[in-house]
């Protein structure tokens, strides 16, 4: 998704003597290395630190993740799976007239999501009036035709979404994915605010971040809205997989921050469906379920009979609308990375107004004539399956091998519905302290967005960091890492 580096010659002083400057937007430096206005105080502070102090304070702030736990998992290594979440040091400042473009864009857009997924499981109007094919809608593996005329509660289907967005040479955001089931990463944010206010205290202060500590409550806040049937006792819990779950400490930290029991399918009963928690004092009437498990997992009696992670019988007390699940059963179709094409006609469709934040330009292999266009530019483009997450499945054209083309060749061929293909983009890049120096490294950025009696959207979200040098994959599974984001309150 990124255009080769094309070095722009500009010297800067330490520690910035190996910061390199191309044709990529720099969220630091302008062009021709004067730091932007928002950067001007975090720049001189720099300037003032020593190799010594950032090291300490670097070495202050992986201590801290050290010592709450704060982990990730790589089952592909065999070193070992669990690791302390990368953290930089230094923060991204996005401006409050860039956020507030980002926050107009994002409310746009998942109410455009939520009305799409409500129509398709119901009279399928925008499949009949051929603006969103319907063989791709239904050909999704992300469709769940048990869903078609279930009703969930209030009409929301996504809860929470955490979409990606990157910056664009011209530094305006656009969006590059959706995520709408199990969004993961938002205990990285808040540990990541956590630990800059420690490490960068003046700093902070003097910058006057919006907060987003509140997360947890207003996450509390939306379940809330979204039971079943308002009273005064709503119980809420978070169903996670269990402790081998890539993303469990997230699941525990949530859950604390909610002050909600952190449950797994064993923990959960269906009796005339109703669902209970069981507890010492005996069982205990559930009305949301957070839930943290796929959809193929969730309830054996109506997906996978194999799974052990799920609860029997949940399917049908959420279906008689007894229970709400957030996000909602079968919410995949709408991040389909086939369907997110079509994201700007379907703001259109429903909502009757232009996209505010773009999409990237997107060639699906599933139609002959893009398909051919595909094959022949392999080595130009970025190809992606369609259900894949991570930075799994995807071919990044301009850095493969011609082996590890000929390989995907064969397997857009055999499954062209599967594909996806975009155009080399460049990723942004930000200032990253990386051994003694501060270095350009690409990144992206990732709000999240609740969605209960209204829409709220967190000031900052997860910059998510390819920390290696020349990578653009940022996901922690493939050498990623995180920093904080400070959105300023004017």
């Amino acid at each position: 998704m990124l255009e080769t580096d094309r070095p722009i010659s500009t010297e800067l002083p330490p520690p910035f003597t190996s910061y390199q400057l191309d044709s990529a937007y720099d969220e630091m430096f302008a062009p021709g290395g004067t730091p932007r206005h928002a950067y001007v105080s975090l720049y001189a502070r720099l300037l003032e630190l020593t190799k010594s102090e950032l090291e300490e304070r670097q070495q202050a702030a992986d201590l801290s993740f050290l010592h709450q736990g704060i982990t990730f998992t790589v089952y592909s290594d065999t070193r070992g799976t669990e690791r302390i979440f990368p953290y930089d040091l230094l923060p991204r400042i996005i401006t409050a007239a860039e956020w507030d473009v980002v926050e107009r864009g994002l409310v746009q857009r998942i109410t455009a999501l939520n009305l799409f997924l409500h129509d398709i499981y119901h009279d399928a109007r925008i499949v009949r009036d051929q603006v969103v094919p319907l063989d791709l809608v239904y050909s999704s593996k992300h469709y769940r035709r048990e869903m078609r005329g279930v009703d969930v509660p209030h009409g929301v289907y996504v809860a929470v979404t955490g979409t990606d967005l990157i910056r664009q040479p011209d530094g305006r955001f656009i969006v590059l994915e959706d995520n709408l089931r199990v969004p993961s990463g938002a205990s990285y944010m808040l540990a990541n605010r956590q630990v800059m206010k420690r490490v960068f205290p003046g700093l902070f202060g003097q910058y006057g971040v919006r907060p987003l500590e509140y997360y947890g409550q207003a996450l509390l806040m939306t379940m809330r809205d979204l039971a079943p049937t308002p009273r005064d006792d709503i119980s809420i819990v978070l169903l996670s997989p269990g402790v081998f779950n890539s993303a469990y400490f997230e699941h525990t930290f949530l859950a604390r921050q909610m002050g909600i029991p952190l449950v797994e399918g064993r923990d959960l009963v269906v009796h005339d469906n109703t669902v209970y928690m069981r507890s010492t004092a005996g069982l205990r009437r559930v009305d949301v379920i957070y839930r943290r498990i796929d959809d193929d997992f969730i309830d054996p009696l109506t997906f996978r009979r194999d799974s052990i992670l799920g609860v029997p019988g949940l399917f049908n007390a959420y279906r008689a609308g007894n229970v709400t699940l957030a996000n909602a059963i079968g919410t995949g179709v709408a991040d389909d990375k086939a369907v997110y094409a079509y994201v700007p006609a379907i703001i259109r469709y429903y909502l009757n107004e232009e996209p505010i934040l773009a999409n990237v330009e997107t060639y699906q292999c599933g139609k002959a004539d893009e398909r051919s266009y595909v094959l022949d530019h392999l080595d130009e483009l970025v190809v992606k399956a369609v259900g894949e997450s991570g930075g799994y499945g995807m071919l990044v054209g301009p850095h493969s091998t011609r082996q590890e083309r000929e390989e995907f060749r064969k397997l857009i061929s055999a499954n062209p519905r599967n594909y996806i293909a975009q155009p080399t983009i460049q990723l942004s890049r930000a200032p990253c302290f990386l051994e003694g120096h501060v270095e350009a490294r690409h990144v992206d950025l990732r709000p999240y967005i609740l969605y209960g009696s209204r829409v709220t959207i967190i000031p900052g979200g997860l910059t998510r960091v390819a920390l290696r040098r020349g990578s653009l994959v940022v996901n922690s599974s493939q050498g990623g890492g995180s920093k904080d984001t400070w959105v300023l309150g004017q």
